[in-house]
């Protein structure tokens, strides 16, 4: 019987398989020509030696050799020509790939729940999507597909070489497997260190993202030289293992050359006294050290596979471990939230992994219209209500209803797109403030754009720039103020005319000036639907209809 790990492992392991097959799958047609055109090329490797030796011989008996001569550049011609044309085929082909798997795996990404996000860094993530596809691409390409025209290489040397001589050929067939054997023995001690190298270049990805994303705060604190000297121990890291492992790899070809060529040097020698005796002509002496000179590459292709497979496999167990988690429950089918709909928060519990309970049978009526204010001390809930009625955490008990419907039979986008959220945490992408503000409603008319704008009381400031709406406002929106993206947020969750709007903060960083403005503009376009306001400010807690305080895990 299967133990534990097996019955779990195995599933993972064949729906990545899966999906490997089904990249593949639409490449086959050329895959299958450029495994031809491989062939063909080993093929033409195999003849020259052969040809060689005939050219030797007749050389040494004064022949015409015009015609060989032809034939063996002509095969030289057409070895490069169909190396070239295979490259250019696996080059699309790897290109594509890389394209396919990438895009599947980045929309993978963006259907995890927020909490596998949150369990990772984000620097492993963005490895998975730069370097693990490209690791793993490259090895089916460059690595398995080449293997039969390589084994074809080896075995047909092996079968020429028994035809010229049959007794060097048999020591030379005997010499490769335990050649093989020791090198798959050393080969054992490159997986960790695969694996570590992996991890060193993830962490220092991970430190450079985060170290960026921070340099505000960095400059502020003054925290530049620890900063540096943190950067500078993971590229140490990085220089160590990977100095560990091109040692131990970098063994590999000079073993495979030296061994290669003392057989070689064996075989002349042997071969030097057959000839001396009339036992071999020196035609059949050239040939058999040209095919110990072809033997040569793909055994030593073959001894570098040890190390390609360790870190395609790293990169496998990662794919696989982000490819067969599970994506957010999507199984709704209303499309539409009802244009008069409470929220009701019935009996619900939720606690996040490792915590105590935040809500034990929480309950909470929101009227259709009705605006509602939440106060708290942080880590009280109040945006994990809100994670809850948008569905980016799921309740462990009780539910979360809009209008008839539990959110849960509401499809996840038709059920966010109509909600508006102003998050405390304001999140810009690096483009124009139109693009801004139209993001998710991308069929926005500048009209609308501007309405939204002056809703939010974002205009004038907008206007007042050089390049107006078509600014860009860089990375986080960085070349903005914090009061400046706080309305930009507004101005974008305002734009999709919500049924329901919450305000997460969203005068936290409005001067007492600007709160009351917005607050004045706010009054009618907060009467027509549902609002969720978290804030603590009076003048904001002015606009609603009922002020609740989260304490315990309770409502007060």
């Amino acid at each position: 019987m299967p133990g534990k790990g097996e019955s779990e492992v195995g599933p993972q392991a064949q729906a990545v398989q899966g999906r490997l097959k089904a990249w593949l799958r639409p490449h086959l047609p050329v895959l299958l020509l450029a495994l031809g055109l491989m062939l063909l090329q080993s093929g033409a490797t195999l003849v020259q030696p052969w040809l060689a030796g005939v050219l030797t011989d007749r050389l040494l008996l004064d022949q015409h050799l015009g015609t060989l001569l032809w034939l063996l550049f002509g095969l030289i011609c057409a070895q490069q020509g169909l190396g070239y044309i295979t490259s250019i085929q696996l080059q699309k082909v790897s290109g594509k790939l890389v394209a396919d798997a990438s895009a599947e795996l980045y929309a993978h990404l963006q259907a995890l729940p927020l909490a596998w996000h949150h369990a990772r860094q984000r620097g492993d993530v963005l490895a998975l999507l730069s370097g693990d596809v490209h690791r793993l691409t490259g090895y089916l390409t460059g690595i398995v597909l080449p293997l039969l025209p390589l084994l074809f290489t080896l075995v047909g040397a092996l079968v020429m070489m028994w035809q010229l001589a049959p007794a060097i050929a048999v020591m030379v067939a005997a010499l490769l497997p335990l050649m093989f054997i020791v090198l798959k023995l050393y080969g054992r001690g490159l997986r960790p260190l695969a694996h570590a190298s992996a991890q060193a270049w993830a962490d220092q990805s991970a430190t450079a993202e985060q170290n960026l994303e921070s340099l505000p705060l960095i400059k502020a604190f003054a925290t530049e030289q620890a900063e540096r000297a943190n950067y500078r121990a993971r590229a140490d890291a990085i220089f160590d293992v990977d100095l560990r492992l091109a040692r131990r790899e970098g063994v590999i070809n000079p073993v495979v050359h030296v061994v290669g060529a003392g057989a070689i040097l064996l075989l002349l020698g042997l071969g030097g006294h057959w000839v001396v005796g009339e036992q071999l002509r020196m035609g059949q002496l050239v040939s058999l050290f040209l095919y110990g000179m072809v033997l040569i590459a793909p055994v030593s292709t073959l001894a570098s596979v040890f190390g390609s497979t360790l870190a395609a496999a790293g990169s496998l167990r990662r794919l696989q471990e982000a490819m067969t988690a599970s994506p957010e429950v999507d199984e709704g089918e209303q499309e539409q939230i009802p244009a008069h709909a409470d929220v009701v928060f019935e009996g619900v519990d939720f606690t996040y992994p490792g915590r105590e309970p935040l809500f034990r049978g929480l309950n909470l009526c929101i009227r259709a219209g009705e605006t509602v204010a939440l106060t708290g001390i942080n880590g009280a809930g109040k945006s994990t209500l809100v994670h809850l009625l948008l569905r980016l955490v799921e309740p462990q008990g009780g539910k979360v209803v809009i209008g008839p419907f539990d959110v849960r039979a509401y499809r996840l986008q038709a059920l966010r797109s109509q909600i508006g959220l102003v998050a405390q945490q304001v999140l810009l992408f690096n483009a124009t403030i139109a693009d801004n503000i139209a993001y998710g409603r991308t069929d926005a008319t500048r009209e609308a754009i501007e309405a939204a704008a002056r809703a939010a009381r974002a205009h004038d400031f907008i206007a007042a720039l050089p390049d107006g709406y078509a600014t860009v406002v860089g990375d986080q929106g960085v070349r903005l103020s914090g009061g400046q993206r706080q309305r930009i947020a507004l101005a974008r969750a305002l734009l999709r005319d919500p049924a329901i709007l919450i305000l997460d903060e969203a005068t936290a960083m409005f001067d007492p000036e600007g709160e009351a403005e917005f607050i004045e503009a706010c009054r009618d376009i907060l009467a027509k639907r549902t609002v969720i306001m978290i804030t603590h400010r009076p003048a904001s807690l002015a606009l609603a209809d009922r002020v609740l305080r989260l304490e315990g895990g309770r409502l007060l």
